[in-house]
């Protein structure tokens, strides 16, 4: 079995299926399922695993997951801790590249769509200038049934074929190797670390939740994530903190206290190994950006 295997309902009267999800937060466990996957997030934010990529989302990001790729959109804290109902939402489609059939997939004017779905194995982010033409297509595609909903995905797979605004997340590989105990195992592993990583996180502790010796436990989640678990913790804290960064109410020493870090030179340390710049210049071209929207 896979790694939390997911069963997309579809009818015999549907070639793909459209789901919208508006929930108190998104379904947060790691999971995979052989179709494709194109998620535009409309409301609500926080972390992204696919793959061996961690990062965050937002309202307004489209993400493209490919076959068999495991992730999951994980809502923060405040979702659990302050819930009303609807605040996640999303519009997701989910279809298979074997849906159009072996003849039309092997015509020339088909190359593009051959190579969209290789890059498809990683993840991807749809950037501008096609994400906001993308998102409408997406909206556009609720509205329509029968043939008219076909021509709107060929259409939307068209612009991401023929378009380099695509951000590869996962590292290249294949990831329908891990089975149903790896998915359990990894998914309460990622719960906790999203819950607990604005506090002092020991490996031995980590290591009790996985029911592993702390060795085994760094040796197994190396293998399955191609990174330490302590490289995985740097990364989900600094991602938050850049959120904070962005929100511009906390100084860069109180941000460094809320994600888990014990002194400031450390987490500019860490911030600057994962962004390439520091907490103080990255809050600045955020401020930057912002100045440029208002005028």
């Amino acid at each position: 079995m896979k790694i939390l295997p997911f069963k997309i309902p579809k009818t015999s009267q549907e070639s793909f299926r459209l789901q919208e999800d508006h929930e108190v937060h998104f379904y947060d466990n790691l999971h995979q399922h052989p179709e494709i996957q194109l998620t535009l997030i409309l409301e609500s934010d926080g972390k992204v695993i696919v793959g061996d990529f961690i990062g965050a989302f937002k309202p307004g990001d489209i993400f493209l997951i490919g076959p068999n790729l495991p992730h999951v959109f994980r809502n923060d804290r405040k979702y659990y801790e302050h819930q009303r109902e609807g605040q996640a939402h999303s519009l997701s489609l989910f279809f298979e590249w074997k849906t159009f059939g072996e003849t039309f997939l092997s015509m020339p004017e088909m190359a593009h769509l051959n190579e969209l779905a290789k890059s498809s194995e990683r993840g991807l982010l749809i950037q501008e200038p096609i994400k906001s033409r993308v998102a409408q297509l997406i909206k556009h595609l609720f509205k329509k049934t029968g043939m008219d909903r076909i021509i709107v995905l060929l259409k939307i797979l068209s612009i991401l074929s023929s378009n380099k605004s695509l951000e590869p997340l996962a590292s290249s590989g294949v990831y329908s190797d891990f089975d149903e105990q790896d998915g359990r195992k990894l998914a309460d592993i990622y719960r906790f670390t999203m819950n607990e990583f604005h506090r002092k996180i020991s490996l031995d502790e980590v290591a009790y939740l996985a029911h592993m010796t702390t060795n085994s436990f760094c040796r197994y989640f190396k293998k399955r994530t191609r990174k330490s678990y302590v490289d995985f913790l740097t990364e989900i804290r600094i991602g938050h903190a850049r959120k904070l960064l962005q929100q511009n109410d906390l100084s860069i020493s109180q941000i460094s206290m809320e994600v888990g870090f014990n002194n400031l030179s450390n987490f500019n340390r860490k911030f600057r190994s994962v962004c390439s710049i520091t907490p103080t210049e990255f809050r600045k071209l955020q401020e930057n950006k912002m100045d440029v929207v208002l005028r």
